[in-house]
């Protein structure tokens, strides 16, 4: 496989080498000897998405090996951002053999997939298929509506792993902006996740006289207002997860008297927050905050089922690259494009933080350090920077993008300038030919916008 140095180096990663580059190489060089091939990825909700994409089509051992891993990275990439229980591979046979009965069935990072996009999300087993010619499915889209809902009284949370935002307004006037600081990840008590969120909201509620709806942006998959998978959650046993925090939100709806709740990811607020800021469509959220949070809204201003979980997707091609810490596959975008990325590149700037310092409190250090003029904390941000703009590149090969809108803690202060600046610079030099407008909220909305757009989300009377 032909890895490519990118023009715009990461200052402290001289081992980065971008997909988006990668990809690019190898479609060059298949030019003229390319073999079609098309990927349908089945939801089990009446969506399936259909991709049609091309590989070598020479046949020795070595081209196949190259053929295996690009396609293997791009089922990583389908899984996570679009999501599905069922992959349909028109493709030739060897190829899906050894993905379905030997990649996705002994390798640990493949069956964490396996694991998360069977039963836990779509409650169904994963399947591989192999479907040529009529067997092929059509493609089957559903769009949503998300949010933009006005007037009332509206509280909502934004649920990060460092702290909740809570939000409340009335009639459109903001009442209460505030942070609670939370360290959820380790916790095995469902009951210390439940309190904390209610104390969030109570807190917003009560600078209302009543309370019409509540909405909240949260990291991780959800269905019907129901968690499947969130690493928030991650310290809470499986048994008690599903006894506890899958109807969580079902009592907070009770404790609030059975008013409407709408639960969405954090992602999707993002985009949400974006296309109502800037009143565009085809705009992609971004949240650099503990893990990377996306969402996307189409040309018509709706969501699509895609799960947009591109903190689990493959940026950076190296196979020596940063593994990521859940599911343990290398060079996923969580390790690129948050609060992780700033923690592993510390060492690096040489910028040295006590061991027990808890990564959220490191971010705050690297920021103190910024304002202080300190040489060092730019580095990262210019690292960062690069590592966002190749993925931009990247991302605009499945998403129709027209905005992108950059939120969460990382973009905080000066650094969120460096980052965007460095990303618009791999864009403009390395790709030209893509039209993508990359946008920072100011700086309150960088912090709170999630929560903000997050209180739209409910309908005030809807059942």
């Amino acid at each position: 496989m032909e890895l490519i140095v990118p023009e715009v180096k990461p200052v402290l990663d001289a081992e980065f080498r971008p997909a988006a580059l990668a990809w690019r190489a190898f479609a060059n060089r298949i030019a003229g000897q390319s073999l079609p091939i098309r990927i349908a990825v089945e939801q089990g909700n009446g969506s399936t998405y259909v991709f049609e994409r091309a590989i070598d089509r020479d046949t020795s051992s070595a081209a196949t090996a190259v053929n295996l891993r690009f396609l293997e990275r791009e089922l990583k990439f389908l899984l996570w951002a679009v999501g599905g229980c069922r992959i349909h591979l028109d493709a030739p046979e060897l190829l899906v053999g050894l993905l379905r009965d030997y990649i996705y069935r002994y390798s640990p990072n493949r069956l964490f997939d396996v694991d998360i996009m069977g039963p836990l999300i779509y409650g169904k087993p994963f399947e591989i298929l192999h479907a040529s010619g009529s067997a092929f499915p059509k493609a089957s889209h559903v769009t949503l509506p998300l949010g933009r809902h006005q007037g009332g009284c509206r509280v909502a949370i934004d649920k990060g792993a460092s702290d909740i935002k809570a939000y409340a307004e009335m009639d459109g006037q903001k009442t209460f902006a505030s942070e609670f600081k939370w360290d959820p990840k380790p916790q095995s008590d469902p009951a210390y996740h439940y309190e904390h969120i209610l104390h969030a909201l109570r807190a917003a509620a009560a600078t209302l006289p009543r309370v019409d709806a509540i909405g909240v942006s949260s990291a991780g998959v959800y269905v019907d207002n129901e968690a499947r998978v969130a690493s928030l959650f991650r310290g809470v046993p499986r048994d008690k997860f599903q006894s506890d925090i899958v109807p969580l939100y079902h009592r907070i709806k009770k404790e609030f008297g059975g008013i409407p709740v709408v639960v969405a990811n954090d992602g999707s607020v993002s985009a949400l927050a974006g296309s109502m800021s800037l009143n565009r469509n085809r705009v992609l959220g971004v949240a650099f905050g503990s893990s990377l949070a996306a969402g996307y809204v189409d040309g018509t201003g709706n969501i699509t089922t895609w799960l947009d979980e591109l903190a689990f997707v493959p940026v950076d091609m190296n196979p020596l690259a940063p593994a990521d810490e859940w599911s343990g596959d290398r060079g996923c975008g969580v390790q690129y494009l948050s609060q992780q990325a700033v923690n592993r590149l510390l060492g690096p700037a040489g910028i040295d933080v006590p061991a027990d310092m808890g990564v959220p409190e490191r971010l705050e250090h690297v920021q103190a350090l910024m304002k202080k003029g300190d040489p060092r904390p730019p580095k990262i941000y210019q690292t960062v920077g690069a590592y966002f703009g190749y993925a931009l590149a990247h991302y605009a090969n499945y998403y129709d993008i027209g905005t992108v809108l950059v939120m969460g803690r990382v973009t905080t202060g000066e650094g969120g300038d460096i980052i965007l600046q460095v990303a618009n610079e791999v864009l403009a030099r390395e790709f030209p030919h893509l039209s993508i407008d990359v946008r920072l909220p100011d700086e309150a909305s960088r912090r709170v916008g999630q929560a903000a757009a997050a209180a739209s989300l409910p309908q005030i009377g809807a059942a």
